[in-house]
């Protein structure tokens, strides 16, 4: 199905806090100013993954001297003892100085997806790995030889080569790439093959990389632990969702660096729980054309890496303004900060940065939030141990790391919209909450149910009942669910209802940046995942984050990275630093420095699976994925009812 582009009235981007002031070296930020005071959300409808026009797409902000430039030297580059185990940088250089070919490291990635992914289009456990869904083994062997082909040719011509020219990449299984299905999880998809590629995957093809195929997802991007994919480390444990694929392989090795989508914990669960280096950008920051969407104003595609500096590389190379395919991109500074590549030098290079610790972000355990209890209380002694290490870490390399206490989203004032339980309107029977007013007029604007509705009529009776099972409602006067009545419950949301719920939208973003501003924080430092993860077979996360959904409510960015490993399996901790909207450039600069001063956890590889035996083979039929628990969903919708 062609994608459908829909602009929609919302005001939140419009009233989105200004760019924040931020330590470090000053740098110029400018504000596009949205045409109006109205910005659009927009997205592929749920069933076209199609993107823009390739000329709509802006080109990358560095120039390609620049990127030159922030590769290493060769060298110097450390010795590995396998081609892929070299980060997306040092392949950048080595390929230049034709020490190693795109071809070379393309093989000995698919080599390895032989060997350790399992069966493709499985949704379920296929026996080992399973971070990809699907590959395209031709094309990306060709693609590969013609990246060779012009770093052979530049060597006469002195073309200016673009910076992921050869670089393997997965792509996650909600996001268009020309050609091929994107079934976000579910072969209730089948047949949703992309018109065109994602704006993303366009950047990245336009900045030379090499697509190797799609990650798998939770089913319908729907919880944020996942069972389809092993995890990393060990296959028996949850590799954290929705984006289960994109944080499996490149940790296993299975791609240099891959694209993930978040709505609501699903790029930086799966990198705590693999253990990659993951960067979810503030709402605007890149383009979520082309991606088959979950909550628009709240979605947005970022990369996922084994080192922050590679993750910083993919995200200077896809941020920027798409105004014709996803206007919210046009309330990011244009230009966009330059995303940092290389540590900063000295021993201190977080001097006079004031990271914060936010008491009241409370954690989540088997009995509930727990409200009240300070989160690093409830730490298992692994996770507690490599907070307190990170923390003097940090310290010696200059920051000042201090406990503050946060924005309690508890307390009512302090948060009118996201765990608000107030209610705006009743519509057909049903409650319109302040979020429910914002996103429900967001998804009906962009064909959301529609799309699904006219996909499902194309589609056998199986399909067409998973997909009704799955985006369909039945609501108190209905006899059954139905597209329809979703369609006519969002559809007749007032607009003055909407426009209180971004009102508090914006309220929140404004309580939140005081709390950081009344304590002199310029970013927090938080920990997603508490304790040891569980297994795939129900384990799912003991202690974990209770409103992992509030950054996307806030549009604000995250990094994530690795600190450590548990001391019984060998599972990664993680850690993240959370910042202002558009502070990207601050939080990656950090943890860059970070990981140059601290290498040993990013540059550990967990061992390859046992490959004894034939791998499970799952058959390729629609089964109806059991719903996720609403405390771990990616909808912001679902969640929000869980934390009432």
């Amino acid at each position: 199905m062609p994608a459908e582009r829909v602009t929609s009235t919302s005001q939140e981007t419009a009233g989105s806090p200004a760019v924040p002031a931020v330590s470090g070296p000053p740098r110029r930020l400018s504000r596009r100013t949205v045409l109006g005071g109205a910005a659009a959300v927009t997205g592929a409808v749920a069933v076209s993954a199609a993107a823009a026009a390739p000329a709509a797409a802006s080109p990358a902000p560095t120039s390609a001297a620049g990127y030159e430039r922030a590769f290493p030297a060769v060298s110097g580059i450390k010795k590995r003892s396998r081609l892929v185990d070299y980060e997306v940088v040092e392949l950048a250089a080595m390929m230049r100085a034709r020490v190693v070919t795109s071809v070379q490291v393309t093989q000995a990635y698919l080599d390895r997806i032989d060997r350790f992914n399992g069966p493709f289009e499985t949704y379920g456990d296929n026996g080992l790995y399973n971070a990809f869904v699907r590959i395209d083994r031709e094309g990306a062997l060709a693609q590969a030889a013609a990246a060779d082909a012009r770093f052979a040719k530049a060597r006469h011509s002195g073309e200016e080569l673009p910076p992921l020219l050869g670089i393997p990449f997965g792509i996650k299984d909600s996001v268009a790439v020309k050609g091929f299905e994107a079934k976000d999880g579910s072969h209730a998809f089948d047949g949703n093959a992309a018109l065109r590629d994602a704006t993303v995957v366009h950047r990245l093809r336009e900045a030379g990389a090499v697509i190797l195929g799609h990650t798998v997802c939770s089913a319908f991007s729907g919880t944020i632990t996942g069972t389809f994919a092993g995890n990393a480390w060990n296959l028996a444990y949850v590799p954290g969702g929705s984006s289960q694929g994109s944080g499996v392989a490149p940790v296993a090795r299975l791609a240099a660096a891959a694209i993930g989508e978040e709505t609501g914990g699903s790029i930086m669960m799966p990198s705590a729980a693999n253990g990659a280096s993951g960067i979810k950008p503030s709402l605007g920051t890149s383009s979520v054309a082309g991606l088959m969407p979950l909550s628009p104003g709240y979605d947005v595609l970022g990369p996922i890496a084994r080192s922050v500096r590679d993750a910083s590389l993919v995200l200077s190379v896809i941020l920027g303004p798409d105004p014709a395919n996803d206007p919210l991109t046009l309330a990011a500074p244009d230009p966009f900060p330059a995303m940092p590549l290389v540590a900063r030098k000295g021993s201190r290079p977080l001097s006079g940065i004031t990271i914060g610790i936010p008491q009241s972000d409370w954690m989540r355990t088997s009995t509930g939030v727990q409200a009240g209890t300070l989160p690093q209380d409830l730490y298992d002694a692994d996770h507690l141990a490599a907070f307190e290490r990170l923390k003097q870490q940090l310290t010696s390399l200059g920051a000042t790391v201090k406990d503050f206490p946060g924005l309690d989203v508890t307390v009512p004032q302090n948060d009118p919209y996201f765990t608000s339980t107030d209610v705006l309107a009743t519509v057909d029977g049903s409650n319109v909450s302040p979020a429910s007013a914002v996103l429900s007029p967001n998804r009906y604007e962009i064909g959301y149910w529609q799309a699904v509705r006219d996909f499902a009529a194309t589609r056998p009776a199986d399909q067409a009942a998973a997909l009704l099972a799955q985006y369909g409602r039945k609501g108190p006067n209905d006899t059954t669910a139905s597209f329809d009545s979703a369609i006519r419950f969002a559809g007749a949301v007032p607009a003055s209802v909407r426009v209180e719920g971004e009102k508090r939208r914006r309220s929140l973003q404004a309580n939140y940046q005081a709390a950081l501003d009344e304590a002199g924080v310029d970013f927090m430092l938080v920990l997603s995942l508490g304790a040891q993860i569980g297994l795939r077979a129900g384990g799912g996360f003991p202690v974990y984050r209770a409103y992992y959904q509030l950054p996307n409510a806030l549009t604000w960015p995250m990094v994530s990275f690795p600190i450590g490993y548990d001391s019984t399996v060998g599972l990664p901790i993680a850690a993240q630093f959370w910042g202002p909207r558009f502070s990207e450039p601050e939080i990656v600069q950090a943890a860059i420095d970070y990981q140059a001063h601290f290498p040993e956890y990013h540059n550990a590889a967990p061992p390859d699976p046992v490959t004894t035996g034939t791998p499970k083979v799952a058959p390729h039929r629609l089964t109806v994925a059991p719903a996720a628990p609403p405390e771990l969903s990616n909808d912001p919708l679902i969640a929000e009812e869980a934390l009432r």
